[in-house]
């Protein structure tokens, strides 16, 4: 069976399911799309594209609708743990009658988790849903049957954002309905700077209200928290930071809290929503020892959502809701235009030659077969840097563009992950933080010593595993700095001309396109890299 499935909102995509296997996920914001964005026609071109014949169901994943649906069928919408909606034969597409289905939000989110996971079908499991709306426990039967446990807190992510807005005077508190989605991320680095447990009462005020029983809690509404502590006084405020920590924790805990109190031990926990990319959530609920195991996806915000809607019709046409998979099934990286020789030199490729300029405390671009799904950078549309130098780290935020607080993940070989950052098991996507073992990794290590690594094999990822390899012979260390490709607010760059333009904007050192070498000639680390390798070919060669 054919399954061809779209998000229309916010983390839009395109997903293609075939016989049980995800062939393809195009997200609206990958290729220098705005973050977040809606699909687009040229999305639907794209995702056309990659179609080797038609499909027998077309499906839309819900999202909020003006209006009930049509009559006959029509939209689900965001909230519903139901089966999805089925009209069959009654869409002509492609010159051919297919099925059109559809399931909420909700429900996509929870059939991605489960579709993705490793449980067998027919595993009884517990799912959490947070993200800036739901926050909620679901137990899931051997049946799938999907049961609602409790509404533990509306709105944990953007709860959880706008702390970072009460602080930051530049967010205009008065006119924003939602928080910034960009805060999340924002916050879960301070997070990491706080270096106590305890709440002044002011603080317990601010917690009150953010944590309040109810639906919504608008901007505007924290004008009530204006003669608090922390409202306004900056995101550098020591204290501030050190707030955050404290919140986090308490956010965590109300979830916690019911976790331990209202679930049997011992069954495994699925984490959907875009809280599941906060590393340090994910690792406590790993080391809680309520659950079994503990699984998140590499798409747990919404660009899994359209996987989740095609496992929902797969389900449904075919009793089976698992799926394979592969991290690495974006588009292929588009060389539209020709590097431009007057401003790079093309270098013979050689993965000795990248480790050698790594270790030279160059920075590159990386690109390598179809872009990563999900949000993370692993290892296709990457920026790599020797991991050593906390200047490195404050370079490459300057790349990025973004604050110095914010760290730099590490990818490491697996092999090494349990020598340098105590990680016994593969961690590949980055969704979980460990604490390093030495201080000689700087660059990727946060205040505190976290890093929320990713984990590379010679079957995960090979061209990066090579890399890897050929870096630590030269250093001793399987580690390289990994952040992603990407212009400011925007998703992965994977076109060659958004590559060079990058390159010379944010003056990268150079760019690696599947093993092929470019570097900027007026960059100033290239050529004393060369100079120093002039020397040592003139040394070496000298009798």
């Amino acid at each position: 069976m054919k399954i061809l499935s779209y998000n229309p909102g916010h983390d839009g995509a395109f997903a293609y399911i075939e016989d049980g296997r995800l062939v393809f996920s195009l997200e609206a914001e990958k290729g220098s799309g705005y973050r977040h964005s809606a699909v687009t026609v040229p999305d639907a071109f794209d995702a056309l594209g990659e179609l080797a014949s038609v499909p027998d169901v077309l499906c839309k994943g819900g999202w909020w609708q003006d209006g009930p649906p049509q009559a006959g069928g029509g939209a689900v919408g965001y909230h519903g743990l139901e089966c999805g909606k089925v009209r069959t034969g009654r869409k002509r597409f492609l010159g051919k009658e297919v099925d059109l289905f559809s399931s909420s939000h909700e429900r996509s989110h929870l059939l991605c988790a489960f579709g993705m996971s490793g449980l067998p079908k027919g595993t009884a499991c517990y799912a959490l849903l947070w993200e800036g709306n739901i926050g909620a426990f679901y137990e899931i039967s051997a049946g799938l049957h999907i049961t609602k446990l409790s509404n533990v807190l509306p709105e944990p992510g953007h709860r959880y954002a706008l702390l970072y807005a009460l602080a930051d005077p530049t967010f205009d508190k008065r006119s924003a309905e939602y928080s910034r989605l960009s805060d999340a991320g924002k916050l879960m680095a301070l997070a990491s700077f706080s270096t106590r447990t305890q709440a002044t009462h002011s603080e317990e005020l601010i917690m009150d209200f953010l944590l309040q029983d109810c639906e919504h809690i608008r901007p505007r509404d924290c004008e009530a928290l204006q003669d608090l502590t922390h409202y306004n006084v900056g995101t550098d405020d020591q204290e501030f930071r050190n707030f955050a920590g404290i919140f986090s924790d308490r956010l965590f805990d109300r979830f916690h809290q019911f976790a331990k109190s209202d679930l049997k031990r011992g069954m495994p926990l699925l984490i959907a929503g875009g809280c599941g990319l906060n590393c340090d959530w994910n690792s406590k609920w790993q080391g809680s020892g309520l659950f079994s195991e503990v699984f998140v996806p590499p798409v747990a915000n919404d660009s899994g959502s359209a996987i989740g809607t095609a496992i929902d019709a797969q389900f449904h046409f075919t009793g089976d809701p698992k799926i394979s998979w592969d991290v690495y099934s974006g588009l292929s990286f588009a060389l539209d235009e020709p590097v431009d020789r007057a401003k790079f030199d093309k270098l013979e490729s050689s993965v000795n030659t990248v480790a050698e300029m790594l270790s030279s405390d160059l920075i590159l671009g990386w690109v390598s077969g179809r872009y990563e799904i999900g949000p993370r950078a692993l290892g296709n549309r990457s920026i790599l840097a020797a991991p050593f130098k906390d200047s490195t780290r404050e370079r490459l935020n300057i790349i990025k563009q973004r604050e110095q607080f914010r760290p730099i993940a590490p990818v490491c070989l697996e092999d090494d992950a349990k020598t340098w950052f105590g990680c016994e098991h593969p961690s590949p996507f980055m969704l979980f933080t460990y604490r390093a073992s030495t201080t000689d990794l700087a660059a990727v290590t946060h205040v505190n010593r976290t890093a929320r690594i990713q984990t590379v094999s010679e079957l995960s990822n090979r061209p990066l595993f090579e890399v890897l390899n050929a870096f630590k012979d030269l250093t001793g260390f399987g580690v390289l700095c990994n952040t992603s490709l990407n212009f400011k607010h925007k998703g992965f760059i994977n076109s060659a001309s958004d590559l060079s333009k990058y390159t010379l904007q944010h003056h990268l050192d150079g760019f690696v396109i599947d093993g092929q070498i470019y570097m900027r000639k007026s960059s100033v680390g290239y050529q004393a890299y060369l100079c120093s390798r002039s020397e040592r070919v003139q040394r070496h060669s000298e009798p």
